[in-house]
């Protein structure tokens, strides 16, 4: 027996729900509901693997072809307290079978391992939402340890929601009884387990996550299959008990993506997939030096296994010998960079002034997260835009360019390294946390598709003295782009002098002449302001009149995503606005003045305290208006839409 059951409600992203449909086809008194979207929240200790099995569920719903988007969000103790709110570590997914932007505001599904994981995630949980919640913890001192005087899945304080006590714990020892392991390292397979019954739940697919195990514990074959069985379990117990009687699919999303070749990828991934394809564009050595530091480390992990594509990495001793072997490997002829966040930044600030005065092409790939100081390492904000674009001593102006979605950041890194070999310069990749461990769908681009970044270095004399002597000048100039000649050492005839030390003009010879200062700062400025970037885009739907938006939103980095939702929202609403997005924030695009002249008001939303809109006002005397959140979270699409209206209003 079939029955339909339709419904409408707005969803994080903006556009509507449509029809979901139950049908008895779920197997013996089972029935499945197709819903089009799911935002599944895994929470328990630091120790519970919340991280994995939120990837391998990430995994599973990308080959199944969903369009989805994750927000890892883990602690930043290596090892905090067990069963306590500061050791919670939580994995936010939201797939469906549309086009969405965002890890979602709220979670429909909460998987609680512990106390602590309910009481730091509920006063995230809409009122229905479903919870599953491990009962083996909800003992008297795990409760105690985080506030609970009474158990909360008894007194009543979880009637608004769905509540599914399952004692994941016990399940998964009787499950594993057969292998002979004690209890502490049964327990360890619960978040299979829970794995195994979201999978069933939400029809994922199991093939890639056995695989997976099995690889992952190759030189532990008891460890695989006790994991693979603690899986299968879990599947076999959403299918088996009745406190499960729905299951829950989500189609692919078919019409969400171009043709191609699809598979899911972090930010930080993306970035160190981008850096290897723009050196091979350019047929260059890859150097990275690099200091680890969160949430930037991956990169130097990923990079250190591509050896074979002409990558060479080295973790240095501290953030300013990364950055000075970088430098030197673009002194050498290697495209070079160097990965931090926004402490690293600081200390790295002087060599970046070196290789703003060498004219040097370097990449300072800068993954933001909370300050000031060592700050908030694993949560993410946009702080770091004003110390990229002045935190130098002297002038010494500097290219930036920010990505918007995990994806874009493969974009972004082609696009940083094309100014940096282009016109001799540093650049800054301004990423953040929020796009560096989160997830998307990704097209992989075909080869043909990657610009040509190839450079040609100097090969001999460029420069003709007045008695008829040719020379090689390192300082004089490409007419068009103001970049200085490439030389790699070791080439006959071209060995001239680095250092900090001022240049003269064309010699490059050490020089303390000030009208000689005047004239090399000016041209250091009006080389990175010639710079070319596209004219920034607006999306502006005019109505039947064909008038346009008179409230603009502009947003730049990882904002993309919950403004663009935002707009989709007040655009459902009926009121009209108006959204940009910047990539390049030095130099600015050529048109962002005569963009921002027309329209009335001007938000900008940002994960700092209004640094974007500060610089805005400064150099186009406009009234940008700041919304600003420095929570190390990201913006929620339904509060961002809530400022706009109020502006669009006000």
């Amino acid at each position: 027996m079939t029955s339909q059951v339709s419904s409408t409600a707005e969803q994080a992203d903006g556009a509507l729900v449509g029809e979901q449909r139950t049908s008895g086809d779920g197997g013996p008194g089972k029935e499945v509901r197709r819903l089009d979207r799911v935002i599944i929240r895994f929470a328990g200790d630091s120790g519970d693997g919340m991280q994995l099995t939120g990837d391998r569920f990430t995994s599973e719903t990308a080959s199944f072809g969903n369009d989805l988007s994750t927000l890892p969000n883990f602690p930043a103790e290596i090892r905090a307290p067990a069963g306590t709110l500061p050791g919670v570590s939580s994995f936010q997914l939201h797939f469906a079978d549309h086009d969405i932007l965002t890890p979602g505001d709220a979670p429909n599904v909460l998987v609680a391992m512990n106390p602590a994981a309910l009481k730091a995630n509920i006063g995230d949980v809409p009122r229905g939402a479903e919870i599953i919640v491990n009962t083996d913890e909800f003992t008297k001192r795990p409760m105690a340890k985080v506030g609970y005087e009474t158990n909360p899945l008894e007194d009543g304080s979880l009637s608004a929601y769905h509540v599914h006590p399952v004692p994941l714990t016990t399940l998964t020892i009787e499950a594993l009884k057969e292998f002979g392991l004690s209890r502490k390292e049964a327990e360890r397979s619960k978040n299979m387990f829970a794995l195994g019954l979201l999978s069933w739940m939400y029809h994922r697919p199991t093939e890639g996550t056995e695989k997976f195990l099995r690889a992952k514990f190759a030189k532990k074959p008891d460890i695989a299959e006790a994991n693979v069985t603690a899986f299968r379990a879990g599947w076999n117990f959403g299918e088996t008990t009745e406190d499960f009687a729905t299951s829950y699919e989500v189609a692919p999303a078919t019409t969400a993506f171009p043709a191609g070749t699809y598979r899911n990828i972090s930010g930080n991934l993306a970035l160190s997939y981008g850096l290897i394809a723009a050196a091979r564009q350019a047929d260059l050595p890859l150097y990275l030096g690099s200091y680890p530091i969160t949430p930037a480390s991956d990169i130097l992990h990923e990079l250190s296994r591509h050896k074979n594509f002409g990558v060479r990495t080295f973790q240095a001793e501290d953030e300013i010998a990364g950055i000075g072997a970088a430098l030197g490997a673009a002194f050498g002829g290697s495209l070079a960079v160097t990965t931090t966040s926004g402490p690293g930044v600081a200390l790295k600030s002087e060599t970046i002034g070196l290789a703003v005065s060498l004219e040097l092409p370097l990449l300072i790939v800068d993954i933001q997260r909370g300050g000031p100081s060592t700050g908030l390492p694993t949560k993410t904000e946009q702080a770091d835009l004003l110390q990229a674009m002045y935190g130098r001593n002297g002038e010494a102006p500097v290219p930036i360019v920010a990505p918007k979605t995990p994806a874009d950041c493969f974009d972004a890194a082609l696009d940083a390294a094309r100014i940096a070999l282009t016109y001799r310069t540093p650049v800054f990749l301004l990423s953040d946390g929020y796009l560096a461990n989160g997830s998307e769908p990704w097209r992989v681009p075909e080869v043909d598709q990657l610009p040509d970044l190839r450079v040609q270095f100097a090969t001999g004399p460029n420069h003709q003295l007045a008695d008829g002597t040719e020379v090689f000048w390192p300082y004089k100039r490409d007419p068009e782009s103001l970049a200085r000649p490439w030389a790699v050492p070791g080439t006959p005839g071209l060995e001239h002098r680095i250092g900090g030390i001022e240049k003269q003009d064309g010699t490059g010879n050490i020089s303390y002449d000030p009208a000689n200062h005047d004239f090399m700062v000016r041209t250091r400025q009006a080389k990175v302001d010639g710079i070319e970037v596209p004219d920034l885009e607006v999306d502006d739907p005019a109505d039947e009149s064909g008038a346009g938006a008179r409230t603009l939103v502009l947003g730049w980095g990882s904002t993309y995503g919950p403004i663009t939702a935002a707009v989709r929202r007040v655009r459902g609403a009926g009121q009209r606005i108006a959204q940009a997005h910047l990539r390049h924030l030095n130099p600015f695009p050529g048109n962002l003045g005569e963009v921002l002249a027309r329209y009335d008001k001007v938000v900008v939303p940002e994960m700092n305290l209004g640094q974007l809109a500060t610089l805005l006002r400064a150099r186009y005397l406009v009234d940008a208006r700041s919304h600003t959140q420095v929570s190390g979270m990201p913006f929620k699409a339904e509060q961002l839409a809530e400022v706009l209206k109020e502006a669009i209003n006000d």
